[in-house]
C-alpha cells in the first residue's frame, strides 16, 4: 500500500504545481491532450514560468526526485535548455540523521566499536546530503579523516521511487510526441545504476584511489587518501582535507591567492584527465572542490566519475581543434566517422547546421566565448539530426560546462581556448608520427614476445602441401554434407505441400 501512498503525493504534486499544462503539451493523441488539459490545478504557482514549478514539484518530492532532476540538468541533449538551466539549481541538502544512528552503521558495517576504530568522532556531522552524511574523526594513528555514512533503510524508499519512474517512463514513451526521441526508460535506467554506484561506498574509495594515483604528484590538484580499513560498502573513511571552498572568492582573495592560475589550472586539469588518463571526476559543482593554501585545487566526492577509450579520446581531440580551428566541414565528418550521427547523413547539411551555431559566438571576444554555450547548442541542433549523445560525453559535456564556469567566476577574462589548445595539440602530436609509432610497439612488445617465436611454425603449416590438401578435402566434405541438408529440407517441403493438397 505505500506505493499507492507514493502516487497520491505525487498526484497531488502535479495538482499543486499546474504540471498538467507541462504534460498536456505534449502528449500525441487529442483527446488525451485534452482531458489533461482539463483537471483541475491549484492557482497558488499557476503564474510562475514551467521549469520553475518543475524544479519546486520534484523538490517536493523528496531527494530521490531532486536527484533525477539533476540528472536530467546536464541532458541537453534532451530536455530544452531553460528547463536545464533551472534544474541544475536543484539542491541536495537535507536535515542529517541522528548521530547514534551514524553510530550503529559503522559499527555493523565495519565490525567494531566507533570508540576502537577512531580515537575521536565528532557527533554532529558536517554536511549532509539524501544518499549520506559525513563527520569528522581522527585515527588511533594520528591521520584526521573523514568519515561518510550512508543512511539507514535508504534502499526501500529508491526501489520504490525508481519502480514509479520507470511506470512514467514507459507512459512517457507510449503517449508523448516526442516520448521516443527521449529515450525515457533508457534515462530512468541510467539513473538507475548512477544510484546505485552511489549507494556503494567501494565504488566510490575506487575512484578515490584512482584519482589519488593520477595527480599524487601534481602541483595543481591534490586528491585525499583512502583508508581501506576503515570501509565498506556503507562507510567511507578517507583523508580530511583542510581549505578554502571555491566559491568563497573573498577569502581567496585575502589569502592572497592566485586566482588567475588557478582558473587555468581547472582547464589544464579538465583535459588531463580527460586525454592523458581518460579517467575524470564528473562531479566537480563547487561545493565539490577547496583550495589549498598552496594554491592548489582540493578534490572531493567520487561517486561519479566517467571513462574515456582512447577511440573517445582520439575523435574528441580532433572536435576539440577543429572548433578552435573554425574547421566545421572537420567537426561534421568526424561525427560521421565516430558513428556519433547516422551514417547516411550529408556532412554538408552538417557542417552547416554547426556552422549557424559557431560563427555568431566566434564573432564575440575570445575572452567572451562560452564553450558551454556552444556545446548546448550544438546538442540542440543534434536533435535534428538523430544524434546518438553517448552517457561517457554527456558526463564530459556537464564536467566542461562545471570547469568553464568555476573559471571564469574566478577569472571573468579566462581564455579557455588559448589555455586548452596548446594542450591539445601538443596530445595529438604524442598520438600521431614516430614518437606515436614508437609507443604503440613499446605497449604492443608483450604480445609481440608470444607471437614472434611461433611465427615460423604457423608460416610453414600455412605453405605444408599437406596441410593444404588436408584443408580442402574438410572444405569438400563440408559441401557435400549442405548439398545432402538442402536435397532432404526439399523433399520435406514437396511431402509437406502435397499432403496440404490432397487432405
Amino acid at each position: 500500500m505505500k506505493w499507492l501512498k507514493r502516487i497520491k503525493t505525487i498526484a497531488r504534486t502535479l495538482y499543486l504545481y499546474a504540471l498538467a499544462d507541462l504534460l498536456a503539451g505534449r502528449i500525441r493523441q487529442n483527446w488525451l491532450r485534452s482531458l489533461v488539459s482539463k483537471l483541475p490545478k491549484s492557482a497558488q504557482y499557476a503564474d510562475e514560468p514551467l521549469p520553475v514549478r518543475l524544479r519546486l514539484a520534484l523538490e517536493n518530492l523528496g531527494p530521490i526526485f531532486v536527484k533525477f532532476g539533476q540528472v536530467l540538468s546536464t541532458r541537453p541533449d534532451l530536455i530544452p535548455h531553460d528547463y536545464a538551466v533551472e534544474l541544475a539549481k536543484l539542491q541536495d541538502k537535507v536535515p542529517p540523521f541522528d548521530a547514534a544512528l551514524s553510530k550503529r552503521q559503522i559499527e555493523a558495517a565495519l565490525g567494531q566499536p566507533v570508540e576502537t576504530l577512531y580515537a575521536e568522532f565528532e557527533t554532529e556531522p558536517v554536511a549532509s546530503a539524501s544518499i549520506a552524511q559525513v563527520h569528522k574523526a581522527r585515527l588511533h594513528t594520528g591521520e584526521a579523516v573523514a568519515v561518510k555514512v550512508l543512511r539507514p533503510n535508504l534502499v526501500p524508499v529508491i526501489e520504490q521511487d525508481l519502480a514509479l519512474m520507470r511506470l512514467g517512463a514507459y507512459w512517457v514513451e507510449k503517449l508523448f510526441s516526442d516520448g521516443k526521441r527521449l529515450k525515457p526508460r533508457e534515462v530512468v535506467a541510467e539513473f538507475d545504476k548512477y544510484l546505485h554506484d552511489e549507494l556503494d561506498l567501494m565504488h566510490e574509495a575506487a575512484n578515490a584511489s584512482q584519482l589519488y594515483r593520477n595527480f599524487q604528484n601534481s602541483t595543481m590538484l591534490v586528491v585525499p587518501k583512502v583508508f581501506y580499513d576503515y570501509c565498506s560498502r556503507d562507510v567511507l573513511t578517507i583523508e580530511w582535507m583542510d581549505g578554502t571552498p571555491v566559491s568563497d572568492i573573498a577569502t581567496l582573495k585575502a589569502k592572497n591567492t592566485d586566482l588567475k592560475k588557478l582558473s587555468e589550472y581547472g582547464v589544464e586539469i579538465f583535459f588531463t584527465q580527460v586525454f592523458r588518463d581518460g579517467f575524470f571526476h564528473a562531479d566537480m559543482h563547487p561545493g565539490n572542490i577547496l583550495v589549498a593554501d598552496d594554491n592548489r585545487y582540493i578534490a572531493l566526492d567520487f561517486g561519479i566519475v566517467g571513462t574515456l577509450t582512447d577511440y573517445d579520446k582520439r575523435y574528441l581531440a580532433i572536435n576539440f581543434l577543429a572548433f578552435f580551428n573554425r574547421d566545421y566541414h572537420r567537426v561534421a565528418t568526424a561525427h560521421i566517422e565516430s558513428g556519433w550521427v547516422p551514417a547516411d547523413t550529408r556532412a554538408e547539411e552538417l557542417e552547416a547546421a554547426v556552422r549557424s551555431v559557431c560563427e555568431p559566438v566566434f564573432n564575440k571576444p575570445i575572452s567572451q566565448i562560452s564553450f558551454g554555450i556552444v556545446l548546448v547548442r550544438l546538442f540542440e541542433v543534434s536533435r535534428r539530426f538523430n544524434v546518438e549523445i553517448q552517457p561517457q560525453l554527456v558526463l564530459l559535456q556537464k564536467t566542461l560546462l562545471n570547469i568553464e564556469g568555476l573559471g571564469r567566476r574566478l577569472d571573468p577574462d579566462l581564455d579557455l581556448w588559448a589555455t586548452a589548445k596548446p594542450f591539445l595539440t601538443k596530445w595529438m602530436n604524442q598520438q600521431i608520427g614516430p614518437k606515436a609509432f614508437f609507443n604503440s610497439l613499446k605497449n604492443e612488445a608483450p604480445d609481440w614476445a608470444q607471437i614472434l617465436p611461433a611465427l615460423p611454425r604457423k608460416l610453414n603449416a600455412l605453405v605444408d602441401e599437406n596441410r593444404r590438401q588436408e584443408m580442402r578435402d574438410a572444405y569438400i566434405h563440408l559441401v557435400k554434407i549442405q548439398q545432402r541438408q538442402s536435397l532432404w529440407l526439399a523433399v520435406i517441403a514437396v511431402a509437406l505441400v502435397l499432403i496440404l493438397l490432397f487432405k
